[in-house]
């Protein structure tokens, strides 16, 4: 089992600088590292502050001279918002710089907010989408390619800076689009899939539903299939800490959810407004249905959440909202000494058994 932290890069309020956020994003790379994580992951968003992470690849490669062994990701790169050439010469160049630790996640993205900021139409993103996935190879493996698209067209090109990896780094692939998720399955990419904020039944729920991807390219789940699972996760005996982190996973839900919904109101044009919504879920329900308690308590829902999906990965969400820093960085170093561990020596016993 791997596991990553996850990093939005979130500003809550002007009480919090972009100078801050950022480097205390490089701050939880440098100290999950340190604490045996496997990746640090990296999120994309424009315009707001929702997340500061407007080039996942330019992280990586900042991060890359910070760290030595942990692998870094993109959680992910929107790619109809790239141009495919100047993509595949930053992939290639965070690849080289990383020496080799690059995993390139890629979605078609979600926030129409940010498309029109781009001069894009997120009604074209599946079929631009989809068109990047052919790209992507060719460019990273092909001395000369070309493309001719319905979209994108590229002239016989080359890219200058190529991949350590071969054929390519690790491509890692998000969609609430099943037919997305089942090309996944088909080119041989691995899958980053979440329950949010929900519980045990919607996570047998995905279950489900990644089983029908995979059956239905003639794929066995477990056997052909890597993917990994991202969720909100926080181990304390301070009921006012785990409150704190989880009213700042409500507020990522919030966030998120009005961006997409196009509902998000603002008083200046950047800082989009906590609003409570209907789908809010209270933190008794929360603490319900999340790995959040104490220590032996996360280690057992993270075991039987395990169980029912049977990821290969769990990303961790380190970085929400405006949670204190000092207080996050603990957590990382507690997963790391204690909690991995015991989830790994469970694992371990009962494939043993």
């Amino acid at each position: 089992m791997e596991f990553g932290v996850f990093i939005l890069a979130q500003q809550r309020g002007y009480h919090q600088t972009s100078f801050e956020v950022i480097n205390n994003s490089i701050e939880q790379t440098v100290v999950a590292e340190q604490a045996g994580f496997d990746t640090a992951w990296y999120a994309e968003h424009h315009f707001n502050n929702y997340s500061l992470s407007p080039s996942p690849l330019m992280t990586i490669a900042h991060a890359a001279g910070k760290t030595k062994t942990i692998r870094l990701g993109t959680a992910v790169c929107i790619l109809p918002l790239y141009h495919p050439a100047r993509f595949l010469a930053e992939v290639g160049f965070a690849d080289t710089v990383s020496n080799g630790r690059l995993e390139l996640g890629v979605g078609q993205g979600y926030q129409e907010f940010e498309f029109e900021r781009f001069g894009c139409s997120i009604e074209n993103a599946s079929e631009i989408y989809n068109e990047f996935l052919d790209i992507i190879p060719m460019g990273l493996n092909q001395h000369t390619f070309e493309y001719k698209g319905k979209h994108l067209n590229i002239p016989p090109s080359s890219i200058a800076v190529r991949c350590v990896q071969k054929p390519l780094p690790p491509m890692w692939v998000t969609s609430g689009n099943p037919n997305l998720l089942g090309r996944a399955v088909r080119d041989g990419h691995n899958l980053f899939v979440t329950s949010l904020l929900n519980g045990n039944d919607a996570i047998r729920t995905l279950r489900g539903k990644m089983e029908g991807i995979a059956s239905k390219e003639g794929k066995d789940l477990d056997r052909d299939v890597k993917f990994g699972f991202l969720r909100c996760g926080y181990a304390s005996d301070n009921n006012a800490e785990i409150d704190a982190y989880l009213d700042n996973c409500r507020f990522q839900r919030r966030i998120s959810e009005s961006l997409k919904y196009r509902r998000a109101q603002s008083d200046d044009g950047y800082m989009v407004k906590e609003i409570p919504s209907e789908t809010d879920l209270s933190f008794e329900q929360l603490r319900k249905n999340l790995p959040v308690g104490s220590v032996n308590q996360v280690i057992d829902k993270m075991l039987e959440e395990i169980s029912i999906l049977k990821p290969k990965h769990i990303a961790l969400q380190t970085q929400l909202g405006d949670f204190d820093q000092k207080t996050m960085l603990k957590q990382i170093e507690l997963w790391g000494s204690t909690i991995i561990p015991a989830i790994r020596k469970e694992l371990g016993n009962r494939e043993a058994a």
